[in-house]
């Protein structure tokens, strides 16, 4: 990025499925039964109450449904891309115009409804597209979930976990999944993720690159300076990296969301003999790296830049999204190392 990140950035550090079908056949035998017994009281409150979806989300709040979700807005990208993913077109979406420059992996159907930033969305946009669930991360400030939650029901997924960031994208889709009655295609979406990495892995050790040292980062220019954000150890992406088989040179600490630290580039000195990765987008202007350090004596001296191994990978791959911005992050990294 080639300005102090804002909108591309984690909030924090700036058909009916085969249950409805057979609960549709019980209230279908239900209504014969009653032509003989000449009352319908009962059988409706029963109805009432089997139709009720109940969830516990990331604050461990029981939030209950009156049945899978269908018209349901997100107030994140991570939260909207694992939507589209699941089949489910969301009504609303947080900054459409900003999801679809940096989050191409799972692109919006026509038709969303942008509620405003994500930081804040229009409590009143939301209200009017009378939503059945508002998905929100744990990014969004208290005082929005709460006035949101007087709109619709709310569950909260967890943004970030350094401690475990592929658990926890696991955790969200398979929430969101619940939430929507998908979790036939949550399954089947989990499964092609983790087969990804699988193939990606086996595909870098064919090429000699187990072990690999790669380090990902991303930055911004203000003025003359331009600023380093590594991916360190807990980074969604360098847990990914991980997983191929690909060793992290980082040494610093993250923070214990999204394992991102802060460096410039005397910092980059310390990852030695290494493959440097990055993502900026052109939306933001000036590449960071490659135009913002172009005339940088430092960055000339580094050993990844004098050998060619610095890969700028494709533009809109949101580097906290969900199974699909990762599977595309996958190629990516593949693709940059062994072409």
């Amino acid at each position: 990025m080639t300005t102090k990140p804002t909108t591309a950035e984690p909030l924090a550090t700036k058909p009916p499925t085969a249950k409805r079908w057979a609960w549709s056949l019980l209230v279908g035998t239900a209504a014969i039964s009653l032509v003989g017994c000449g009352t319908s009281e009962a059988p409706k409150k029963e109805s009432a109450s089997a139709a009720k979806l109940t969830l516990t989300d990331s604050r461990g709040k029981k939030v209950t449904l009156d049945g899978p979700a269908k018209r349901v807005v997100g107030t994140e990208w991570d939260v909207v891309e694992s939507l589209v993913s699941l089949g489910v077109a969301p009504v609303g979406a947080a900054d459409v115009k900003g999801y679809k420059a940096y989050d191409t992996a799972a692109p919006l159907p026509s038709g969303v409804k942008d509620i405003g930033t994500r930081g804040e969305p229009s409590v009143d946009t939301v209200a009017a597209l009378k939503p059945d669930l508002i998905v929100a991360t744990n990014d969004l400030s208290d005082s929005a979930i709460k006035q949101l939650s007087k709109v619709a029901p709310l569950i909260v997924v967890r943004a970030a976990d350094a401690s475990r960031q592929i658990d926890q994208l696991t955790d969200n889709v398979n929430l969101i999944a619940k939430a929507t009655g998908t979790e036939d295609r949550a399954r089947t979406e989990l499964a092609a993720f983790r087969g990804k990495i699988a193939a990606g892995r086996k595909e870098l050790a064919a090429a000699g690159l187990k072990g690999e040292k790669v380090a990902f980062a991303d930055g911004w220019k203000e003025g003359s300076q331009v600023s380093v954000r590594p991916y360190v150890k807990g980074s969604l992406l360098t847990d990914i990296n991980t997983e191929l088989g690909l060793v992290s040179p980082w040494t610093m600490k993250g923070d214990k969301g999204y394992g991102l630290a802060a460096t410039d580039v005397e910092g980059l000195t310390r990852i030695g003999d290494a493959q440097f990765l990055y993502i900026t987008n052109t939306t933001d202007g000036e590449d960071p790296f490659a135009d913002g350090l172009k005339d940088n004596a430092v960055w000339k001296s580094l050993p990844f830049v004098k050998k060619g191994d610095v890969h700028r990978l494709p533009d809109g791959i949101w580097m906290f999204g969900g199974t699909a911005s990762m599977t595309q992050y996958v190629d990516a990294v593949v693709h940059a190392l062994t072409k």
